[in-house]
């Protein structure tokens, strides 16, 4: 299977070549030139382990690995690293089923994904014959970031730099990443958010004189962010894997079709979840859940995309985003014309605004947008837990929140999976004061007072985070970050 740029100017020749290069050379994202169909039946599926399902739904994209090089890198990803056995528990509470993502080492969903890019990420390079080292190069709303320095600590060939917003994460994401061990682990604060990191990152990768430089130095650039299509696909597999477990539970009939709850802001995870349904799932809606920064929810509503809006730091951090890179992969199948996709990315890079034609407006009726703010996600933390015994983290707060918004206005009851992307202790302070544990100054004490309350043990991950040396202290301004990568790799 071919791998086509969204803007039309560069065709990888398989799955490899486009997960080694992260990023086409014109600036647009890989996308395989068709989705793949499931070629088994909804009952043989509901009897798959994730494994099982993960080695399908990957080998289908990925045809120009092998079977055993697939089993390879599931085998590697998906083993006790996770603290489930099925690695994806689901979990009914209230008016959903939850799919529980979170279990890996660093307790939110960009394990699944992370932890099996390194194996694909390392198998590609033997394939291609890649000589040069790996610089895998990421900017991080909080989650990736430290995914991405766990799943390639220490991996031989590699280095990865990873750039935070400096007061755009919580402060167990932050001690997460700062205390990152592996002598091919960097990791920079930014001053500014988000998407000034990522647009940093971005200008990076497409700075061809920059990128000669690394060449004669033995490098080229990688990316661990999900505008990789070897992030992209690992994530589809959960969902395929979410709709087989309902049909074993009795929960829906095969072939019955259901709705799918992301809460989301660069675009990648729901996603994932339109790439499942290409490939035969049943959904109805993909309901995607936006913070206060809720671009999404208005770009949904309307087909136009405005950036041109303040900014919003909330307790919902790994949302708190305005440049949603992985819809432009959207763009691309409901458009089905990469010059479109490039005019309307030119559009956005010049004037941060761009408006949709008739036809991907109506690609996207299959799509319904909705938010939630600081102050109803909190209360959806404490009224789900009073009432059900059932902890969200702020993330999946927002979508419950939007999905009972949802329920309301359109009285659509069908079995409904909510994608709960992060422990709740990963952001425990505003999960404690949500259920009405006392105020502390630490974020530390609450990780232990939540874990009291609510009788669950805190994640081996986040255990002790506090008393760990912190390695990674740097500080930088946006125009910094080349000089930092070159730095890193002299």
């Amino acid at each position: 299977m071919k791998y086509f740029s969204t803007r039309g100017g560069q065709i990888a020749d398989g799955a490899a070549s486009a997960i080694i290069q992260g990023i086409a050379d014109d600036k647009g994202l890989f996308v395989p030139e068709k989705i793949p169909a499931l070629d088994i039946s909804f009952e043989e599926l509901s009897e798959m382990t994730y494994q099982e399902v993960a080695k399908l739904v990957i080998g289908k994209f990925f045809e120009d690995f092998t079977s055993e090089e697939i089993s390879y890198c599931v085998d590697s990803a998906y083993d006790d690293k996770f603290e489930t056995k099925d690695i994806v528990p689901i979990v009914p509470a209230g008016d959903a089923l939850f799919m529980e993502l979170y279990h890996g080492r660093t307790s939110a969903f960009k394990d699944m994904a992370l932890s099996i890019l390194p194996y694909l990420l390392s198998t590609a390079v033997k394939k291609q014959g890649e000589e040069k080292k790996i610089c895998i190069l990421t900017a991080t709303s909080g989650d990736t970031g430290k995914a991405a320095l766990e799943g390639f600590s220490g991996v031989e060939g590699t280095e990865i730099i990873v750039f935070y917003p400096e007061d755009g994460v919580s402060a167990v994401q932050k001690a997460q990443m700062v205390t990152q061990e592996g002598k091919n682990t960097h990791v920079f604060a930014v001053r500014g958010n988000f998407d000034d990191a990522q647009t940093g990152v971005k200008k990076i990768f497409n700075d061809k004189d920059f990128a000669k430089m690394l060449d004669d130095r033995g490098y080229r650039l990688s990316s661990a962010n999900s505008i990789n299509i070897g992030r992209l696909v690992p994530q589809v597999a959960y969902y395929v894997y979410a709709y087989g477990q309902l049909i074993k539970r009795g929960t829906i009939a095969p072939r019955a079709s259901v709705n799918i709850v992301v809460p989301t802001g660069n675009f990648g995870n729901i996603l994932a979840a339109y790439y499942a349904s290409l490939m035969g799932i049943p959904v109805n809606k993909f309901i995607c859940a936006s913070n206060e920064n809720k671009v999404l929810t208005d770009f949904i509503n309307t087909g136009i995309y405005d950036a041109r809006r303040e900014f919003h730091l909330t307790n919902s951090p790994s949302m708190d985003i305005l440049i949603s890179s992985n819809l432009e992969r959207l763009l691309y199948h409901l458009s089905g014309d990469a010059s479109e996709v490039n005019r309307l990315m030119s559009e956005l890079d010049s004037d941060k605004y761009y408006e949709v034609s008739d036809k991907v407006k109506q690609g996207m009726s299959c799509f319904y947008g909705g938010f939630s703010d600081v102050t109803d996600t909190n209360k959806t933390i404490g009224s789900m837990y009073r009432t059900k015994g059932y902890l969200l983290d702020t993330h999946t707060a927002v979508a419950y929140k939007v999905y009972e918004d949802y329920l309301k206005s359109t009285c659509d009851a069908r079995p409904t999976l909510i994608a709960a992307t992060a422990s709740p202790f990963k952001f425990s302070g505003s999960v404690a004061l949500s259920i009405g544990l006392p105020e502390s100054d630490s974020e530390f004490d609450y990780l232990k007072m939540l874990s009291e309350e609510s009788g669950i043990q805190i994640p081996k991950g986040l255990s002790g985070l506090e008393t760990k040396e912190i390695r990674h202290k740097d500080v930088i301004d946006i125009e910094d970050m080349v000089k930092a990568v070159e730095a890193c790799l002299k």
